[in-house]
């Protein structure tokens, strides 16, 4: 590179705002934010972006006007690209924007990518009415419709009675997390907590609000400072906020949008009557194996998902699991084995320093959605994987301290419970995940045996 460095400044006005996003960081930049930029209909679309917490990439962004730095990965090359549908960048603390948007008629779709946590389920499923984030927030709602909220469920409520007083129009919201049947699990969140702030709300949700479903595929790691460095010396630019992505990208949609969406089918995705056949393939597959990799990978001292494929024990998990969920998915077999082959790839690609320890947070979050729901079904024919048998040991042996540091929205409650004695910790932490596993005496006698050995060679007490 020659030169001072430039800033990414635009040359002309940002697209109008018609999408709000909730959860503005790099998997939405690469994935959601890239289907927009090169949507046909782009210049018509522009996205308003809140941060979920910290208002870093925010201030990043805004300083340039919304613009930033692409990267894909391949195994050989990058790509460098500029993306522009981010018309507005905002912290997630700027509360009166984000009504202000959401009360706009102008805006026409939400979309969301807040983690599995943040839909803040509870152990059946539904919204966590004692979660002491939903609680304030429910308070802070009654007293006050325009009052500051923290949860994303309270954030978009707020949103939507700011919508319902200015008459704004139909809207679709558009949940891009890894949970099965994401879409109802929103809308049934919603109605709860609106019916709790204002009985009246449900209703006219009903005859505004559609709720979409989606699965969402791009492996996107954390960016670094490395990154960074690269986009300057390859573009010359001192691009702020770059993402690092992998070639590779899904979406499939199923839902009615009747107030309108880009033409994100001009872009690659796929709109479906059921993503199901889709959703199971996804989230067991690729984010199963990401799981099963993220525990039980550090104790063969693996750091990263590359890391971790190259080894033949691990490569084998990764067969054995898949092998396992093959006769439960509704897909083609041919498109299942070229969909595991292109994994392997991907998975491989020695560029896409995928850390193991980003892909262990919220494990108690992400387990019932990508591994119980193949072992329930192996379990009513009277079989015990013991692939899976290691995935749940190797996640209760994190717990105890093998493997990265412990990230998990409820950690407070997991850890202690993980340094008990092991024969009395295995039941317990199962029945987090599901209240009928420990009632399995052959999956707890197998998770027991299983933990003990990961632990004993990862080092742990």
């Amino acid at each position: 590179m020659t030169g001072a460095a430039r800033r990414l400044r635009r040359d002309g006005p940002a697209a109008p705002v018609r999408i709000v996003h909730l959860g503005l960081g790099s998997f939405f930049r690469a994935h959601q934010a890239w289907y927009t930029d090169r949507a046909s209909d782009a210049d018509g679309w522009g996205i308003a972006a809140f941060t979920g917490r910290r208002p870093d990439v925010a201030d990043a962004l805004a300083a340039q006007d919304g613009l930033y730095t692409l990267v894909t990965r391949g195994a050989d090359t990058d790509d460098f690209a500029v993306v522009r549908s981010v018309s507005r960048a905002y912290p997630g603390t700027d509360h009166e924007a984000w009504l202000h948007h959401l009360g706009t008629p102008d805006v026409r779709v939400v979309t969301l990518t807040v983690t599995e946590a943040g839909y803040r389920r509870g152990v059946g499923g539904g919204l966590d009415t004692a979660d002491p984030r939903i609680v304030a927030d429910l308070a802070a709602l009654r007293a006050d419709p325009a009052a500051p909220v923290s949860s994303a469920p309270a954030r978009l409520v707020a949103g939507l009675l700011a919508r319902r007083y200015r008459d704004a129009g139909p809207l679709t919201l558009v949940p891009c997390d890894n949970l099965p049947g994401a879409g109802s699990v929103l809308a049934a969140a919603l109605r709860d907590l609106a019916a709790d702030v204002d009985s009246s709300l449900p209703v006219w949700i009903d005859g505004q609000i559609r709720v979409a479903t989606t699965v969402v595929d791009r492996i996107t790691p954390r960016p670094t400072d490395a990154d960074r460095r690269a986009v300057l010396s390859v573009t010359g630019v001192d691009d702020r906020g770059p993402v690092v992505t992998e070639p590779f990208s899904e979406w499939v949609l199923a839902g009615e949008f009747p107030g309108g969406r880009p033409a994100w089918e001009s872009a690659g995705a796929v709109f479906t009557d059921d993503v199901t056949p889709f959703e199971d393939r996804k989230l067991w597959l690729l984010n199963g194996a990401h799981s099963l990799l993220a525990y039980a990978g550090p104790a063969r001292g693996h750091a990263t998902v590359a890391e971790a494929v190259a080894d033949p024990v691990c490569r084998g998990w990764l067969g054995q699991w898949w092998d396992t969920c093959g006769p439960h998915l509704a897909l083609p077999a041919a498109d299942v084995a070229v969909y595991r082959e292109a994994l392997l790839a991907r998975f491989a690609n020695p560029r896409i320093r995928h850390e193991l320890a980003q892909i262990a947070a919220d494990g108690s979050q992400k387990l019932p959605a990508r591994i119980l729901p193949v072992l329930r079904r192996e379990r009513a024919h009277g079989r015990l994987p013991g692939v899976a048998v290691t995935a749940l040991a190797a996640w209760v042996a994190h717990l105890r301290g093998a493997g990265p540091p412990v990230t998990d929205v409820r950690a407070a409650q997991l850890v202690p419970l993980a340094a008990d004695v092991l024969t009395d910790a295995v039941p317990r932490l199962l029945a987090t995940l599901d209240p009928a596993l420990p009632d399995d005496a052959d999956l707890v006698g197998a998770v027991k045996v299983r933990a003990s050995s990961l632990a004993a060679r990862a080092g742990a007490a």
